[in-house]
C-alpha cells in the first residue's frame, strides 16, 4: 500500500473497551464511484498516495489501513435531541473506520463515516447516506473551513449505486457513503449514556481517555472534572462564536452533536444566513426555533450543563458551575476577535472591540446580505468600495452611520494589505453558500449528473479560503496548508 512518511497510525479508541463501541461490517455497495477527495487534507493523514482504486478500497469497501483498527467500530452514546433525553440512539448510520496523527501538529485525527451501513444502533434506519446529502456535507465543511470554522473535513464522498427512499426528498435517490476526518468522535452524549446508566467507572475512564488525548492541560489539575470541563466549556464557546461571524446555523444542537474538541461537525439541515436574521432557522422541523441562529449560543450552553451533569459524582456543584459561567464571557470575546479579523481589523486594538456589534446591529436593521456586508466593509469600510456595491444604497442608511465610524476609526489588520491584494477581493460579490447555491449545484447533478457546477463551486470556495488566510491564520484551531 502507497503509504507516505507522514502516516502515523494510533487506534487509541480500541483501549477504551467494548462499554464503548460495537465492532461492525460495511455495507456491501453494489458501485463506487469517487465523486471527492480531499487532497489538502490527505498529505496531513499519510493518505495522499493512494491512487483511486486504493482510495476506493479504503474509503468505500474500508479494508483496515494498516496498523489501524482491525474492524469498523460503531460508537456507543445517547444523547438530547431538541432537549427531550433518548436512551436508543448510537452510530446508526456511522462508524469509527481509523484514528492517526495529523503530519503537522501531532492531533489525534479520526477518520468517521456517514452512511456505510446498519449497526446495532441503526432502530428504523437504513443506514444510508443520499448523495444529496453528501454534496451538501462537502459544501458545508468547505465554505465553513474558508471561513475560519474548527469544522470537520469532508475527507471522501463516494456514489455507491442504491435507490433510496426518503421522505423530505424526491424518491428513489441516489446513494453515497461519507468519510470525514475529525478531532475525536467523542461527544457529550458519550458521557450521558454511562450516566443513564450509572456506570460510573466508565464515565471516569472516559474522562481519563479524553484528558490524556485531547485535553493535557487538565492532567495536574487540582480536580481534573472541573479543569476538562472549563475547557471544553471554553472551546465550545468558540465554536459558537465562529458559527456567528460565519453566519452559519447549524440547525440540530443535539447533545450527541456536540464533541468534547468543540469542533464542529455532523451537517444535516445546515444553513447560511440570507441576511443577520437571529431567528433564522434551518430546519424545517425546528418550529419552535430552539435552535435558531441566535439561541445557538444558549442551546450549546444548555449541553454544556448536561455534560456538567455526568461529572456531578467526581466535583462539586459550585465548582461545576463556576466552569461554566463564563460562556457568555468567552463567546463575546471570541467573537469580537474573530469578527474583526474578518473585517480585516486588528483583533488585538482595544479600540476597536465595540466594531463588531456595532456592524452586526446595523446588518440585522438594513438587510444588507450577510456575507456581503462582510465582503464589502473588508479593509476599513473603504467609500469607493461601498460605492461599488450593489447595496450602495444601503450603507448611506442612517443606521450605518455609527457602524462605519467605528470600522474607519479601527487599527487595519497586520495583513491587510496582503489579504486585499487577493484577486478574490476584486470579485463583485462575495462567494455564498445560500440554499439556492446548494440547490443549484444539486440540480445539475440530479438532472444531467453535471458535477463541474460541484466542482466551480468548491474552487470558488477555495479562492475564498486564500483570500481569508492572512487575515484569519493565527485565529484558526488548525493550520490549512
Amino acid at each position: 500500500m502507497p503509504l507516505t512518511e507522514r502516516y502515523h497510525p494510533d487506534p487509541r479508541h480500541l483501549a477504551l473497551g467494548g462499554a464503548f463501541y460495537d465492532p461492525v461490517s460495511p455495507a456491501p455497495f453494489p458501485a463506487a464511484v469517487l465523486r471527492w477527495r480531499n487532497d489538502r487534507w490527505a498529505p496531513r493523514v499519510g493518505l495522499d498516495g493512494l491512487d483511486e482504486v486504493e482510495w476506493i478500497e479504503r474509503m468505500a469497501r474500508f479494508a483496515p489501513l494498516p496498523g489501524n483498527i482491525p474492524q469498523p467500530l460503531a460508537l456507543r452514546y445517547h444523547g438530547h435531541q431538541f432537549q427531550n433525553y433518548n436512551p436508543e440512539i448510537g452510530d446508526g448510520r456511522g462508524f469509527l473506520y481509523a484514528q492517526m496523527r495529523d503530519a503537522e501538529d501531532g492531533r489525534l485525527l479520526d477518520l468517521g463515516t456517514k452512511g456505510s451501513g446498519r449497526t446495532p444502533w441503526s432502530r428504523f434506519g437504513d443506514g444510508r447516506l443520499t448523495l444529496k446529502g453528501g454534496v451538501r456535507e462537502v459544501l458545508a465543511t468547505e465554505m465553513l473551513e474558508a471561513l475560519g470554522v474548527y469544522t470537520s473535513k469532508s475527507f471522501s464522498l463516494i456514489e455507491t449505486g442504491e435507490a433510496l427512499a426518503r421522505n423530505d426528498e424526491p424518491s428513489p435517490t441516489r446513494s453515497s457513503v461519507l468519510v470525514r476526518l475529525s478531532h475525536s468522535h467523542v461527544r457529550i452524549g458519550s458521557f450521558q449514556r454511562f450516566l443513564y446508566l450509572n456506570e460510573g467507572e466508565n464515565i471516569e475512564w472516559l474522562l481519563d481517555y479524553c484528558i490524556e488525548t485531547y485535553w493535557p492541560q487538565a492532567a495536574q489539575a487540582e480536580n481534573r472534572a472541573v479543569a476538562f470541563l472549563a475547557l471544553v466549556t471554553d472551546a465550545v464557546a468558540r465554536m459558537a462564536a465562529e458559527w456567528f461571524q460565519a453566519g452559519f446555523v447549524h440547525g440540530v444542537l443535539n447533545t450527541d452533536n456536540t464533541t468534547i474538541t468543540g469542533e464542529s461537525f455532523d451537517y444535516g439541515p445546515w444553513r447560511f444566513l440570507p441576511t443577520l436574521d437571529t431567528a433564522f432557522t434551518a430546519a424545517y422541523f425546528d418550529q419552535t426555533g430552539l435552535y435558531a441562529f441566535g439561541r445557538q449560543p444558549a442551546a450549546l450552553h444548555w449541553n454544556l450543563c448536561r455534560l456538567a451533569d455526568s461529572l456531578r459524582h467526581l466535583a462539586p456543584d459550585d465548582a461545576l458551575v463556576s466552569a461554566l459561567t463564563p460562556f457568555g464571557e468567552i463567546f463575546d470575546a471570541h467573537l469580537s476577535r474573530l469578527a474583526r479579523a474578518r473585517l480585516a481589523l486588528d483583533p488585538d486594538d482595544p479600540g476597536s472591540e465595540d466594531a463588531p456589534a456595532l456592524v452586526y446591529r446595523a446588518m440585522a436593521r438594513t438587510e444588507v446580505p450577510f456575507e456581503c456586508a462582510m465582503f464589502d466593509l473588508v479593509g476599513g469600510a473603504d467609500p469607493a468600495r461601498l460605492a461599488a456595491s450593489p447595496h450602495a444604497a444601503l450603507y448611506r442608511d442612517p443606521e450605518w452611520e455609527e457602524a462605519l465610524a467605528a470600522v474607519r476609526a479601527a487599527r487595519p489588520h497586520p495583513r491587510r494589505d496582503e489579504a486585499l491584494a487577493h484577486p478574490y477581493f476584486s470579485r463583485e460579490a462575495p462567494v455564498t453558500m445560500l440554499i439556492e447555491d446548494v440547490e443549484a449545484v444539486w440540480a445539475a447533478i440530479a438532472e444531467g449528473d453535471d458535477w463541474g457546477v460541484f466542482a466551480g463551486k468548491v474552487d470558488e470556495v477555495g479562492e475564498m479560503r486564500g483570500a481569508h488566510a492572512p487575515l484569519l491564520s493565527a485565529m484558526r484551531r488548525d493550520v490549512i496548508p
